[in-house]
Order: C-alpha cells, then structure tokens, then sequence
C-alpha cells in the first residue's frame, strides 16, 4: 500500500519548495486567522503558483459562503477540508462543486464517522483538549488502538500528533491509507522545516 501525505500550513516558499522537494501528496493552506498558520488568500495563490505544487487543499474552520468563494477567487483549491458540522460540510461540497474532507476530532469509538455523511473523505484527529483555541492542528495525537475494526465510510486521513520519529507506527498502528501533518514538520510555529519535512515523507513512504 502507497501511503499519501499531505503537509499543511505552508506560509513561506522554503516550505512550499520543500514539500515539491519531498514529493508530498498534497499541501494545505490555512485560511483559520487565529491559527500560527493562517495564510492569506493572497498569499497562498503565491505561493501555489510555485512551480510542482501537488494538489492544493484549503483548511477552513465553521466558513461562510462568502469567505470559501474569496479565497477561490484568489486560489484555486483542489479539496476543502472542512471544520463544521456534517450537514454543513455537505452543503459547501454541494454549493462548490469541490470535494470536501471534514476534519472530525475524535476520543472513542464512538466518536468515528459510520457513513459518508455526504462528503469525499474525513481527517480523522484528536479531540482538542481543554483551552484549544483551534479545532485541529494542536500536536496531539489520540489512541490509535480506537481505529481497530473501524470500516472507513470514504477516503480518510490521519492526523494529531504526527512527526518524522512516529509516523511509520502510526501508520502500521492504523493501516492509514493517507497522513497529515503541520507542527511536527516545524522548526517554529507556521514554520516549516524542509529537513523535517523529507523525513517525514521518508519515514511514511517506508511504513
């Protein structure tokens, strides 16, 4: 099995150059302002303009018609991973015409996805803990045990907690068909580290 690997929050040209380099699957833009990596509109059609950019996804938390139609104005978006609630992230897949992932935040079983809910694939990640100003993104992986006898409805990736040392686990843990990751490739926060980046694409490609 050929792993997929998406990198998010990219925000400068070394990290945008570092996942081509890599030869990632996807690379996120995130369009949440109160997330270290929040990119503008503008800023992200710059940057997925550089050359060998891999499919392009778009992070947007509980959006409104208007903000995902500025952003597509400026940048176009092959995916949009969605934070809202089902009925919601299928009415943005119906209103856009572009496959949508919901990011689901999970702590049990019970917290998994059983049917596609009208979407293209889910981001499967933990939980936020208490006092998370961000739905996603906060570097914190959940029991990967959980997944154990799960039926995936659609496409899914794994998220939370993700970096080069833990990846290959994760992946054996899960049978994760696709990973993600944005702080554990990091050298500061929004700031990719392109030696970080490579192992991590490494470490997943070898799992």
């Amino acid at each position: 099995m050929t792993v997929r690997i998406k990198i998010c929050g990219i925000t400068t040209a070394e990290g945008m150059d570092a996942v081509v380099a890599a030869g990632a699957d996807w690379v996120g833009f995130n369009f949440f302002p109160a997330s270290p990596r929040y990119s503008a509109p503008a800023a992200a059609a710059t940057l997925a303009a550089r050359p060998g950019t891999p499919a392009k996804v778009g992070l947007f938390v509980a959006p409104t018609d208007a903000e995902i139609a500025d952003t597509l104005a400026a940048v176009p978006l092959d995916v949009l991973q969605i934070y809202a609630d089902a009925a919601r992230a299928a009415d943005i897949r119906a209103r856009f015409n572009l496959p949508v992932w919901r990011a689901i935040g999970v702590a049990t079983q019970a917290d998994l996805p059983r049917d596609a809910q009208g979407v293209d694939g889910f981001l499967i990640e933990a939980k936020p803990p208490p006092g998370a100003t961000r739905p996603g993104g906060n570097a914190v992986a959940f029991d990967w045990s959980i997944l154990a006898g799960w039926r995936a409805p659609a496409p899914w990736l794994l998220a939370g907690g993700l970096t080069p040392a833990n990846v290959a686990d994760a992946i054996r843990a899960t049978a994760a068909p696709a990973v993600d990751v944005s702080s554990g490739v990091e050298r500061q926060a929004g700031i990719k580290d392109p030696a970080l980046v490579a192992a991590f694409v490494r470490a997943a490609g070898a799992a």
